[in-house]
């Protein structure tokens, strides 16, 4: 194992539902950890103590996964993410202010920089291979898809209307829509000011609701066509 370098981070990431967008964590901090709790967490991670850096995975990476997977639509590629994330934590612990509250907006920012990269390193990739020859036919296994596709047909309209947003607005839904994040604590998370949260939230909001609703011209069994609550509604997953 490399030195100086945080166990967890390296731990093998378990299998994720091929149909539910579910992370492969299953511990979260409690709504009721108080501020001292999570100084005392801050003291000790910015100290390098692999037992802190532990308990701040198990209680965040959750959290990081879900987000990443908002942004990116990919199971795999949130939990690289995940991975990315807290290697980058544990290089930047010395930054981490020992005041404070929750690590979680830290996280989050770090996951939402690493995201962009990733997705650029993708666009890279992807540019490099429609350079090269077409391979030969394969069979397809399309028939073999068909229930899960279905089941993750909502999935991907709402991937397709996210993916209309300007970068900038994506973040920020992102974080405040289904994070559960508080402005300000967005704002800490992107480096931006209070005021820009909102009014990027706002116009996110706005787009994605009309994108949401132009994509569906059949109503789902049970839902009126549009019906683009659960595209907007906040996700509440603690520690906000």
């Amino acid at each position: 194992m490399v030195a100086d370098m945080p166990p967890t981070a390296l731990r093998p990431l378990a299998g994720v539902s091929s149909t539910v967008p579910a992370a492969p964590w299953n511990r979260l901090p409690s709504h009721g950890q108080g501020r001292g709790v999570e100084m005392n967490l801050r003291k000790r991670v910015r100290a390098g103590d692999h037992v802190a850096f532990g308990e701040l995975f198990d209680a965040y990476a959750r959290s990081v996964y879900n987000h990443a997977f908002r942004l990116t639509g990919e199971w795999a590629t949130a939990e690289d993410v995940v991975s990315l994330t807290f290697l980058d934590a544990w290089r930047l612990r010395g930054k981490v202010d020992e005041e404070g509250g929750s690590l979680r907006p830290w996280l989050l920012g770090i996951a939402t920089n690493v995201t962009r990269n990733t997705r650029r390193a993708a666009r890279r990739h992807a540019a490099a291979v429609a350079r090269l020859p077409p391979n030969e036919v394969v069979d397809d296994f399309a028939d073999e898809l068909t229930g899960r596709l279905d089941d993750s047909a909502q999935l991907a309209r709402v991937q397709a209307a996210l993916a209309k947003l300007r970068r900038a607005e994506r973040e920020v839904l992102a974080l405040c829509a289904w994070s559960g994040l508080e402005y300000a604590a967005a704002a800490e998370a992107l480096g931006i000011p209070v005021g820009t949260v909102r009014s990027r939230l706002s116009r996110a909001r706005t787009k994605l609701a009309k994108y949401v609703e132009d994509a569906e011209p059949y109503p789902n069994p049970g839902q009126m066509r549009g019906d683009r609550g659960r595209a907007v509604r906040p996700l509440r997953e603690g520690n906000r």
